[in-house]
């Protein structure tokens, strides 16, 4: 069981509270967990990756067990601990501005 956190306003779009649990078959990576989470809330779609590119929309970042995953390869395994539920995976919605 995967457990993912989502930023406010994507957990009000998809009507999920702070936690969404997942379960994943096969290799657990990104790409995996992120088709998953669309897979169960089509409203996400288009949210988190882009629609046709299915890449990282800009001011969206990724972490797992303390570290950055944002542009690391989409297919490339999570952590162990993230693949068995022990750390949550982060969806975090990036600012920037001065």
């Amino acid at each position: 069981m995967i457990r993912l956190r989502l930023p406010y306003h994507l957990r009000n779009l998809a009507g999920v509270g702070s936690e969404v649990e997942l379960t994943v078959s096969g290799p657990v990576t990104q790409r995996a967990v992120l088709d998953e989470l669309e897979r169960r809330h089509p409203v996400l779609e288009g949210t988190i990756r882009d629609r046709s590119s299915r890449l990282r929309r800009p001011y969206v970042r990724f972490f797992a067990c303390e570290e950055d995953l944002s542009n690391e390869d989409p297919d490339e395994p999570l952590p162990p601990e993230v693949a068995d539920g022990r750390e949550p995976y982060l969806v975090v919605g990036a600012m920037s501005g001065g």
